[in-house]
């Protein structure tokens, strides 16, 4: 609670959503294995609503794997907007499973449900971010994740809905970004936005989301976090520190 700069002693000012185990599960199991998800607490995430126009600002605490960026991306993808957020773990983890609880904090503060497959796409382009920035060869991550907005911007704007398609918009991204993958990493993005191409994602939020990333910045208000009602989405259980290992 302190590393999200909530006063315990005014947890009541927030409406406490939990994920369940199988839950994460559901989500999760079809990109990472089953057996490395384990069933402890360790990561958590505080959402606190804003203006219309204000736009995402994300922080994490601890969190070693998912960075400010991938969150941005994902939470583009669900069509989130508007909102301050801290994602934060006791100690260095990776803060995937944290995902989860954004959509379901986001989704009880608005009173609208994020879809169950859009969350899917969410998180599996979650994972395929964090694997690619891990595995492909001298990647800056910002550059990776700026790639990812701007394909995602692109396959909306253009009405891509092909292999052939999204293959050359994703070569002249890497020319234009400079980031240099194999065939089989570059079908992992095709193959990604396949799937997101199918989710009638909203232009404008993409924008948005690109327009931040390439210019990134922490900027969240934590005095606003601490006094405002806001919704705390605590993970009872979360994905071990396993990312390091999985993806290296």
């Amino acid at each position: 609670l302190s590393l999200m700069n909530v006063d315990a002693t005014k947890l009541d000012q927030y409406d406490v959503v939990y994920v369940t185990n199988a839950e994460e599960h559901s989500y999760l199991d079809s990109y990472i294995a089953s057996s490395e998800i384990g069933s402890k607490s360790l990561s958590s995430v505080v959402v606190v609503q804003k203006e219309k126009g204000s736009g995402l600002n994300i922080s994490t605490r601890n969190i070693s794997y998912c960075t400010e960026g991938m969150y941005q991306n994902a939470c583009a993808t669900a069509g989130i907007t508007d909102a301050d957020i801290i994602v934060a773990g006791p100690s260095s983890i990776s803060g995937t499973a944290a995902l989860v609880g954004i959509f379901k904090a986001y989704s009880e503060m608005t009173g609208k449900e994020i879809p169950a497959e859009v969350i899917d796409g969410a998180l599996n382009e979650l994972v395929v971010t964090g694997r690619l920035e891990n595995s492909a060869s001298n990647v800056d991550a910002a550059d990776m994740e700026k790639m990812i907005a701007a394909l995602k911007q692109e396959m909306v704007e253009q009405g891509l809905d092909d292999p052939e398609g999204i293959r050359n918009a994703v070569d002249t991204a890497c020319s234009k970004y400079d980031i240099s993958l194999t065939d089989d990493e570059k079908d992992q993005i095709v193959n990604l936005m396949m799937k997101l191409s199918t989710l009638n994602l909203d232009s404008d939020t993409l924008k948005k989301a690109e327009n931040v990333l390439n210019q990134i910045t922490s900027s969240v208000d934590e005095q606003n976090i601490e006094k405002a009602k806001g919704f705390l989405a605590g993970l009872w259980q979360a994905i071990k520190e396993f990312f390091k290992s999985l993806f290296a």
